[in-house]
């Protein structure tokens, strides 16, 4: 069994998987403590073997690291920037400065298409790359996703208050909100289709229709409708992982 990890800012996503690449079990942990508490009640899926990308520190990473080593004698492949990866060319100037979850979802999109691709990954903050034909990482765009843009009007206006409880009910609607709830989540919402929609149309100018979407990250699901024919791949990061760390038993 090999345990895979993907150390965001706020939340440790990790997954355990068979040699062949099957889930046998997986989760959210907001905590080391969390992911090492639920690590140790796993009953018939104990990992031999650990691969992870992380966008914390150094020191965050390395303590994890230890931890896991420690607590459970795994020894951890950490993935590290690249300029060129199962046939991606990584197009930053300078490329250990392009996230590693952006990279590794580049490369697993790239790798399952074999063709021209746009990853869009709606999160804490929305990020959309664009691959060519040939492999040549492009660039793309970074964004605030949902939870930052109603932090942030909630942070910086002052009669903004309300929890995060009452959001699901007043996402949805194209009606022009008729409370502040509402007409927050649906400005928001406005605001994330109207990026989604742009960055469509600059993959059609590259690429006419010619081209594969990828969505992925927590609040991909806010936008798939958008987009006819996108592939909704949650686990498109790990599959850039697997490529950047094998482990051969």
């Amino acid at each position: 069994m090999i345990l895979e990890l993907d150390c965001g800012n706020s939340l440790i996503k990790w997954r355990i998987i068979t040699q062949a690449g099957a889930l046998a079990e997986g989760g959210l942990a907001n905590s080391e403590e969390k992911l090492l508490g639920d690590l140790a009640a796993l009953v018939n899926n104990q990992p031999q073997a650990c691969r992870l990308v992380s966008v914390r520190s150094a020191e965050e990473t390395d303590r994890l690291v230890s931890l896991l080593k420690a607590r459970f004698g795994l020894s951890s492949v950490c993935a590290q920037p690249a300029r060129e990866l199962a046939g991606v060319r990584n197009g930053y100037e300078d490329y250990t400065r392009l996230g590693l979850d952006r990279w590794l979802a580049v490369v697993g999109a790239y790798q399952s298409a074999q063709k021209a691709c746009l990853v869009i990954d709606v999160g804490t903050a929305i990020t959309a790359d664009f691959i060519a034909p040939d492999g040549q990482h492009l660039g793309g765009f970074i964004c605030p996703g949902m939870p930052l843009m109603r932090d942030q009007l909630r942070t910086h206006t002052r009669k903004i208050r309300y929890g995060d409880e009452s959001v699901v009910a007043s996402l949805y609607g194209q009606s022009p909100g008729r409370s502040t709830i509402e007409a927050v989540e649906r400005g928001c919402m406005l605001m994330l289709r109207g990026f989604i929609r742009g960055q469509l149309e600059i993959a059609h100018e590259y690429w006419r229709d010619d081209f594969e979407t990828f969505l992925t990250g927590g609040d991909a699901g806010l936008v798939c409708e958008q987009i006819p024919g996108a592939r909704l791949v949650p686990d498109l990061v790990f599959a850039g992982l697997a490529l950047a760390c094998p482990i051969l038993r």
